[in-house]
Parts: structure tokens; sequence; C-alpha cells
């Protein structure tokens, strides 16, 4: 995964810590989230799963209109489809076709890209506490998206944390970096909205 070449300005000492900031900004957010995703249900079945991983797909087609890296919204696409792909097969339904990135001129994402991209590594962290979770109650199916990078996936959380820290210096970037990461969780919570009412 390429990242953003580092920003070379110098954080005042008084700047708080990015994780910290983001954290707060966006707990409320974040447990509305966890409340209303399909797997949050008492026994969640694979249809839950399936239910799961096809809105993680339309969430993922909206966080292409704001200004992220694309290369990381296309890793979690393909990510996504596939483990939808599995999920399908197992439950005998026709596949959903996966949706295709609109073509779009390459953007800078800079501070705001940041707080989106936080949003979408931390998912792969939480889903590793929910692979736990569900392993044993969704087998076969091997759940592969969230697995993350299995024993990677800290390692992977952390080095991100490095990085989110040596390119949010300023108060300015890490205030930019919060509104990113509460869009995304909007969204995310819009795309759930979305679908309770198509079903």
């Amino acid at each position: 995964m390429a990242l953003p070449a580092t920003d070379a300005r110098r954080a005042p000492a008084s700047a708080p810590d990015p994780r910290d900031a983001l954290r707060r900004a966006t707990a409320h957010l974040h447990a509305e989230v966890d409340a209303n995703m399909p797997l949050a249900r008492p026994n969640p079945s694979l249809a839950d799963y399936r239910h799961h991983l096809a809105l993680l797909a339309d969430w993922v087609q909206a966080l292409r209109a704001l200004p992220v890296d694309a290369a990381r919204l296309n890793d979690e696409a393909r990510r996504v489809d596939a483990d939808l792909s599995e999920c399908e097969r197992l439950l005998n339904l026709p596949p959903t076709a996966a949706a295709q990135p609109p073509e779009r001129a390459a953007v800078a994402h800079g501070a705001f890209g940041w707080g989106v991209a936080y949003v979408i590594e931390g998912s792969r962290l939480g889903g590793q506490v929910m692979y736990r979770r569900l392993a044993d109650a969704l087998a076969p199916h091997p759940l592969t998206y969230l697995q993350g990078a299995g024993r990677e996936t800290g390692a992977r959380w952390t080095a991100f944390l490095a990085e989110l820290r040596r390119q949010l210096r300023t108060e300015a970037d890490i205030h930019a970096a919060c509104d990113g990461a509460a869009q995304a969780f909007a969204l995310l919570l819009a795309c759930g909205r979305a679908r309770e009412r198509a079903t």
C-alpha cells in the first residue's frame, strides 16, 4: 500500500495526538454504527453476514465521491467483493455483480482523506474481534473479510497510526481528518438506512 509522502511541517508542541482526536470526534458515530450493523444482532446468521458485506460494498462506492486514496478503496472493494461472492455461493444465491469504480481524475486526499482512511483501517482491526466471535457459528464460511490481514492486522494498524501521526502535524490537519472520519461514518449509516428502506 503506497502512502503519501510525509508532510515536512512541524507540529506545535500543543497539537493533540491525531488518534485521540479522531476517536473523540467520532465516538458517538462509531457507537451508532456498532449498534446498527447487521452483525450486531444476537446470533447473526450467514444471511446477516451477506447483508453486512453488501452494506460495506455500498459504502465503499459512496466513499468514492470523497477526496480519498482510490487505491485504498479499490483494495477494500476487492476484499468485500471476494467474501460476498463466497457467501452467496454458500447460500446458493446468484452472484452480485461487482460495482465498477467510476472514472475520475486523481485527487489529492490530504488530511481529510487520512480521516476516512482511519475509519477503513480501524474497521479491519474491529473485524478481527467479530471474526473471533463468529468463526465457529458461521462455519464453513471462512469470513475472510473479517480476518483482515490475519496476524499482521495489528502490525498494519500500528504502522498506519505512525504514518497518520506523521501526516497530521497541525491542528488544522487534525480538524480536517476528523471531518473526513465523521463523513465516512455518516455515509455508512446512510447506506444502512437506504438498505433498510429497500427491504
